[in-house]
C-alpha cells in the first residue's frame, strides 16, 4: 500500500502496564535519537511496530546488501520487572519535514502510545548553548513530573525557551489525549552529534524511572566527539589566523 497518509505498521501485539511513552527522533546534536536508541539497546527492547509518513524526507535508504526502504520511526517495548514503569520507546530515521506533518505525526504517536495505555510522555533532545555545559533542561504540563525531574538533577528551563519540533509538539498535544508529558534537554554546542549531552540526558531520565541502566558505553563515543571538536576548534582558528591582517604584536592584537 502506497504511504499516502502517516499510520503505524503494527508488526506484534504487545500487552504493556501503564507504559512510559519516550520519544527520541533526530534533531539537535541527534541527542535525542542516541539517547533512545543508547535505551533500546541496554534494556533489549524489542520493536513491534513501525510509523510512516508521507512528510518524512522523499528518498529511500540503502542498506549494506544494497537493499532499500522508506524512512520510518520505530516503536520499541520493554517490560519491568516492577521497580519501573513498562516502556514505549521511539526512535526513527528522521522528523517530519513540514509544520502540518510535524503536527500530523505527533498526533498519531500519541494516539499509538495511548492505544497502548500510556499515560506519561518523555521527550528528549538538545538545548543549544555557545559554550556547551552539562546541565538538562526539563519543561512540563505536569508539576510532580518537573519537581521529578529537577529531584533527578534537571534544571528548570528558561522563560520563553521554544521547544521546537516533535519534542515539543508532543508536549503541547498530550493534553488533548489526557496524557502527562515532559522534555528533557541535554546543553550542547550542537555542531556534531553529542554523546556527552545523551549522557546526561540519561542521567536524569533513568533515576526518574527508576532503571538501572549502564551509561558506560557511552565513554568511547563521547571521547571521540571530544577529539572531532577539539579538530573542528583548531581548523576554525587557524582560518581566522590566515583571514586576519597582519598586525603588530601589542595588546591591541588580542581578539
Amino acid at each position: 500500500m502506497a504511504v499516502l497518509r502517516t499510520h503505524v505498521k503494527l508488526l506484534k501485539r504487545v500487552r504493556l502496564r501503564s507504559p512510559v511513552l519516550i520519544e527520541g527522533l533526530p534533531g539537535l546534536a541527534l541527542v535525542g535519537r542516541l539517547s533512545v536508541s543508547y535505551l533500546v539497546e541496554a534494556l533489549g527492547a524489542e520493536k513491534f511496530a513501525e510509523l510512516y509518513s508521507p512528510h518524512f524526507p522523499y528518498y529511500v535508504i540503502v542498506d549494506g546488501d544494497g537493499h532499500i526502504r522508506l524512512p520510518k520511526g520505530e516503536f520499541y517495548y520493554w517490560r519491568s520487572d516492577g521497580r519501573a514503569p513498562d516502556l514505549i520507546l521511539m526512535v526513527g530515521d528522521s522528523q517530519a519535514q513540514t509544520s502540518e506533518g510535524q503536527y500530523e505525526v505527533a498526533t498519531c504517536v500519541l494516539e499509538f502510545a495511548k492505544k497502548h495505555g500510556a499515560k506519561t510522555v518523555i521527550t528528549v533532545g538538545g538545548y543549544r548553548t555557545e559554550g556547551g555545559g552539562h546541565r538538562v533542561m526539563c519543561a512540563s504540563t505536569s508539576k510532580e513530573l518537573l519537581n521529578m525531574a529537577v529531584s533527578a538533577g534537571a534544571t528548570v528551563s528558561p522563560l520563553g525557551s521554544p521547544i521546537v519540533g516533535i519534542a515539543g509538539l508532543l508536549l503541547g498535544l498530550a493534553s488533548f489525549t489526557g496524557m502527562d508529558a515532559i522534555c528533557l534537554l541535554g546543553e550542547t554546542r550542537g555542531h556534531i552529534p553529542d554523546p556527552g549531552a545523551a549522557k546526561n540526558v540519561l542521567r536524569v531520565l533513568t533515576s526518574m524511572l527508576g532503571l538501572e541502566v549502564d551509561l558506560s558505553g557511552l565513554d568511547k563515543s563521547i571521547e571521540e566527539a571530544r577529539e572531532i571538536e577539539e579538530a573542528l576548534s583548531g581548523i576554525e582558528l587557524e582560518e581566522v589566523l590566515e583571514w586576519r591582517p597582519e598586525r603588530g604584536r601589542g595588546p591591541e592584537y588580542i581578539f
